[in-house]
C-alpha cells in the first residue's frame, strides 16, 4: 500500500484522463489543465473514463513517480465530472486508494501547538 506524508498536498483532477499517458503526458496536464507545478511535491491524482483505473504523479525530490491502481470490482468514488481539481488531504488520498467513499470522512482541524511554559 501507497503511504503519503500527512502534510502532503494532493489534488484530484476532475475530468478523466486518457490512462495511455505517461509521465509526461500526465506532467503536461498537471501544468496546463490543472495549472500547478508538477515538481512541486504534490500527489496528482488522475482517473479512467470508466472510473476503475487511477494513476498519481508525484515529485520525490530526485524524479517523478508515477502508481497506477486497477480496481477489479467496482468504481473510484469521485466527484462530479468538471473542469479544475479539488484539494483532498492524504487520509482522504488513502481511502480513495482502497475504493472507500473519502467523501463522507472529514479532516480534523490541525491542533494548536501547546504553550511552553
Amino acid at each position: 500500500m501507497l503511504q503519503f506524508a500527512p502534510r502532503m498536498k494532493v489534488y484530484l483532477a476532475l475530468k478523466p484522463v486518457d490512462m495511455r499517458r505517461g509521465f509526461d503526458g500526465l506532467a503536461a496536464d498537471v501544468a496546463q489543465v490543472l495549472r500547478n507545478d508538477p515538481f512541486s511535491g504534490a500527489a496528482f491524482v488522475f482517473r479512467s473514463k470508466r472510473g476503475d483505473y487511477v494513476k498519481i504523479l508525484t515529485w520525490d525530490g530526485s524524479g517523478l513517480c508515477l502508481f497506477a491502481k486497477r480496481l477489479e470490482k467496482g468504481k473510484f468514488v469521485w466527484p462530479p465530472i468538471v473542469e479544475g481539481a479539488l484539494q483532498l488531504t492524504a487520509a482522504q488520498l488513502a481511502l480513495l486508494i482502497e475504493g472507500i467513499d473519502w467523501r463522507r470522512t472529514v479532516a480534523p482541524e490541525a491542533p494548536e501547538r501547546p504553550a511552553f511554559l
